[in-house]
């Protein structure tokens, strides 16, 4: 299967002579590891079966939180959490994009804006959520960050899985939407978030590039019914811990030439996009988050410090506490332990033996890509 790391071993080099100086060190090191992830730059181990003494090489991944190979068993674990914090009730699923206009000062300052763009987010919808007109309690969400199109274009925007329904004040009964056909009136929600977002901004001092007529313009707040949440979770944690793009969406490298495909949000057809490899990378690269951004969040019932909270919730709501409530798992960062992805013991040539490990691989450095 053809892998980024493919691309970036192919066109690496010339995509950074290229960029020089503004490639960012996150980015630099996005291309490293992405490059190096299961092979024996990585270091691994060698394995010999007991049965019929064929050797078997595995090589340890680069846990990079942009590369498409690694974190299967991070997504897997970190379904497995939020199923268990979800609610017996119905839910929302509500996006809100960053304007065009904010697009240039979102790439020179992401930590700031994606902070504030989910902070923002998060803070309209409870503020109205509050409002005994349309919920009247503390709803349970989490935001996940994307900030691109399913074509790799640069498109910043916010999702959040919402209860429909939240936790009143008092702590004395769960309180359903007012109103059965929304969760809030989103024109409303819309004009609260760009507000928000206008304080903080202007606070922050990052106001200066923004054209006025921004702020008279519709914003993009989209909300939809999410049923029982499951389905949307299973969406959310697609991208949790990679980026934009997996590798099965790779169909050429042709050359100098790219080719992926992808599906149109609103016709559902299925598109090709065929780019140079340095244009490739450009798209890809410009998800790379910077150290310390966060991705995930969660707020109101389904914050880590109010699993009480979400635990009487849950009885109100009608079933009994989860088993785990102890919020997002532990040990999916960084220092997480680097898999080999030869996860069985059983010898893939002739499938009866056992492995058997009879040497370790050291890592080793080699040329950036």
């Amino acid at each position: 299967m053809l892998e980024v790391a493919d691309i970036i071993r192919r066109h690496g080099v010339t995509y950074r002579a290229r960029v020089g100086t503004a490639l960012a060190p996150s980015q630099r090191r996005a291309l490293r590891d992405l490059a190096a992830c299961r092979t024996p730059a990585r270091g691994g181990h060698v394995h010999q079966c007991a049965q019929c003494g064929r050797t078997v090489y595995t090589y340890h991944s680069c846990r990079n939180r942009h590369c498409p190979k690694c974190h299967r068993t991070q997504t897997e674990r970190w379904l497995s959490a939020q199923r268990a914090h979800l609610l017996p009730c119905d839910y929302y699923l509500l996006t809100f994009t960053l304007p065009q206009e904010f697009r240039a000062l979102a790439r020179d300052h992401p930590r700031t804006v994606y902070d504030v763009l989910m902070r923002c987010a998060a803070a309209a919808l409870q503020t109205l959520a509050g409002d005994p007109r349309y919920v009247g309690g503390r709803l349970g969400y989490l935001a996940v960050l994307h900030t691109w199109t399913r074509a790799l274009l640069y498109h910043p925007h916010v999702h959040l899985l919402v209860t429909a329904g939240g936790l009143s004040t008092d702590g004395t009964q769960w309180r359903p939407p007012r109103h059965a056909a929304y969760l809030v009136p989103v024109q409303a929600l819309s004009v609260l978030f760009r507000a928000k977002l206008c304080a903080v901004l202007k606070t922050a001092g990052l106001l200066a590039g923004i054209p006025r007529d921004v702020w008279d313009k519709h914003w993009v707040v989209h909300c939809q019914p999410a049923g029982r949440g499951d389905q949307v979770l299973d969406y959310l944690g697609r991208y949790v811990f990679r980026i934009a793009i997996s590798n099965s969406r790779l169909e050429g490298l042709d050359g100098d030439q790219v080719t992926f495909r992808y599906r149109d949000g609103r016709t559902h057809a299925l598109r090709r996009v065929t780019l140079s490899g340095v244009e490739f990378l450009q798209r890809f690269l410009q998800h790379v988050l910077p150290p310390g951004c966060t991705k995930v969040r969660y707020y109101g019932l389904w914050s880590p410090t109010c699993r009480q909270h979400l635990e009487h919730a849950r009885t109100l709501c009608g079933r009994p506490p989860a088993r785990d409530p102890d919020g997002p798992v532990a040990g999916l960062g960084p220092d997480a332990p680097a898999a080999c992805p030869l996860r069985a013991s059983r010898c893939p040539h002739c499938q009866t033996g056992t492995l058997v490990v009879v040497a370790t691989l050291t890592p080793h450095r080699s040329r950036s890509p």
